[in-house]
């Protein structure tokens, strides 16, 4: 396929993508009752000018008849969303609300440069004020999903005073863990997005763009010239680095911490961005907390279902009875809102209440990784080797993931394939439990490796096995051995180390009569970049080598979550 048939082919999938969601979207808002009187609406696009004297294209669907209204806005860089965003404005402006949506500096019909991220302080709180300035906007409500909640993030902290809240979904504001997990670049999320979004089209393979080596190489040899910001993310792989630690990423870090106005934050299990959003979460101000809403559902980055395993009746998946319930209490009712956590059961398809968020399990489930290639409650005194090669110009392909965004369709609790369904995975297995098994918050995988190679990944898939013996995912997680060495310590070859994979947090009900199980591998591909087996930043490497791995059985190497 030429580079032109894959752009025609990616807009007509796109187009098909934007006609759906808006059937979808009709359909969301015809569900919600609502009872008050019904208006007409008239549409307006403006070029509002920022501070500089750029201007932005700015869309106002205004209720006939009222003088004065609470306004909702957002502000986004997908023009072609432009259909969706439609829906939005007739059907708010039917029910007494005034809607904008600004396309961002550089996109569509704005004028200016566009540079991703760069700008959204800047011209959102130019926006804003003006917003707040007017005299038919009566109240002010934020909201947004993905790019659209960053902007809202993006002025979080110093947001006018007639701006009463925010409604900010599949977002988060720590970045570099968006970008990064144990310095392995996450391709499917970062890659993908600046290949459709480098502000020229960019018709190379996607999955070619992501083997490429030396990857700091693929913008200019591939998609058309250099990505100044794309090579930012690519080589600064640790959380210290000044790239992170200073600039607008840091500010943007700090932000939650200095928010004022509520905010109700939407994620899912199965949504890139879970990471980063629940620091965000994590570093709202204590008083913020006491008026801000966090939903934890099942479902991917596009509101759509993602389990293979069974009918969910009750995923409440898509943001407009949230959206509407939020705006009417806060800017309708004019009322406070009091703290709410609610998180969906996975494995048991219901909506349970939390008192705070992340949980923390009230006692801990230890499995140890034992030789034969199963899990048991208590490690074995015998101890034991299992080893593996790992190719990185073979990795294993990513099914079944939470970190994805290019290749959504990977992304949720999908079939598994048979145990050990490749030379480079070990799967081990544990017996079938007496009881139910109640996941409540983060796991862990605690390994004793070692390996012939300067660096090297290991990565790990736990998995419930129903009775039936079909296997579905839980967690995936991936780490390096550079990332978990003591400071200032480099790793010698064929020596034994320590690793730690980190999963993002979950609620899961193990049924009795499932295993548990858990492959352990090198590589998951396209969600992490295949690492190469050579020492050194990851965008740089000009080459591979096959490393000979061995997971050290016994009492080092264990899996542990917390659980009620």
């Amino acid at each position: 396929m030429t580079d032109q048939e894959r752009m025609e082919a990616k807009q007509a999938e796109m187009e098909q993508r934007i006609r759906e969601a808006v059937v979808n979207m009709r359909e969301q808002f015809d569900s919600c009752r609502y009872e008050g009187p019904r208006y007409g609406f008239t549409r307006e696009e403006i070029m509002l000018p920022m501070s500089d004297g750029v201007r932005l294209s700015t869309v106002i669907y205004r209720p006939e008849g009222l003088d004065r209204y609470p306004v909702l806005i957002q502000r986004g860089c997908y023009p072609f969303q432009e259909p969706m965003y439609n829906v939005y404005g007739e059907e708010l402006a039917a029910r007494g609300y005034g809607y904008i949506m600004q396309t961002c500096r550089g996109v569509g019909k704005s004028e200016g440069k566009w540079l991703p991220n760069e700008n959204e302080r800047a011209d959102g709180l130019d926006t804003l004020n003006w917003l707040n300035d007017q005299d038919w906007a009566e109240s002010i409500g934020y909201f947004g999903a993905s790019y659209l909640a960053l902007t809202g993030w993006a002025v979080a902290d110093a947001v006018p005073e007639k701006v009463k809240g925010m409604f900010l979904t599949v977002y988060g504001t720590d970045r570099y863990k968006s970008a990064y997990e144990k310095r392995l670049f996450r391709h499917d999320v970062l890659t993908g997005w600046s290949m459709q979004n480098a502000g020229h089209p960019v018709g190379a393979d996607y999955l070619e763009s992501c083997r490429f080596r030396p990857h700091a190489g693929v913008d200019k040899a591939l998609w058309g010239g250099e990505l100044a910001w794309y090579q930012e993310y690519i080589h600064c792989v640790n959380r210290s680095d000044a790239y992170w630690q200073g600039g607008w990423w840091k500010q943007l870090y700090d932000i939650p911490a200095k928010t004022k106005v509520p905010v109700y934050i939407v994620e899912s299990w199965y949504d890139h961005h879970f990471g980063s959003a629940m620091n965000t979460y994590a570093a709202l101000n204590e008083e913020t907390k006491k008026h801000s809403w966090l939903d934890i559902g099942c479902w991917n980055h596009m509101s759509q279902e993602c389990i293979e395993w069974g009918q969910q009746e009750n995923l409440e998946n898509g943001d407009v009875k949230r959206l509407l319930e939020w705006f009417d209490l806060i800017l309708k009712e004019k009322k406070l809102p009091e703290k709410r956590i609610r998180t969906y059961v996975m494995r048991e398809d219901r909506w349970q209440e939390q008192k705070d968020w992340p949980l923390r399990g009230e006692k801990a489930c230890r499995l140890y990784f034992e030789k034969d290639r199963t899990l048991s409650c208590a490690a074995g005194d015998e101890k034991g080797e299992v080893s593996f090669d790992y190719d990185p110009e073979n990795p294993c392909p990513s099914h079944g993931a939470e970190s994805v965004l290019t290749t959504i369709t990977e992304a949720g609790s999908l079939l598994q394939p048979e145990p050990d369904y490749r030379p480079d995975v070990v799967s081990f297995v544990s017996a079938p439990l007496e009881e139910k098994l109640e996941i409540a918050g983060s796991l862990k995988v605690h390994l004793t490796v070692k390996t012939d190679a300067e660096d090297t990944a290991f990565s790990a898939k736990i998995c419930e096995v129903f009775p039936d013996g079909k296997t579905y995912n839980i967690r995936s997680g991936i780490t390096t051995i550079a990332a978990d060495m003591p400071d200032g310590k480099t790793y010698v070859p064929g020596e034994e180390t320590q690793v730690c994979i980190d999963f993002w947090d979950i609620v899961w009900t193990v049924q009795p009569g499932s295993r548990i199980r858990i492959d352990i591998s090198s590589s998951d591909f396209p969600q992490y970049a295949a690492h190469s087996n050579y020492a050194g930043i990851w965008a740089d490497q000009e080459k591979t080598k096959i490393a000979h791995q061995t997971i050290c059985t016994g009492e080092g190497s264990f899996f542990e979550t917390g659980i009620i």
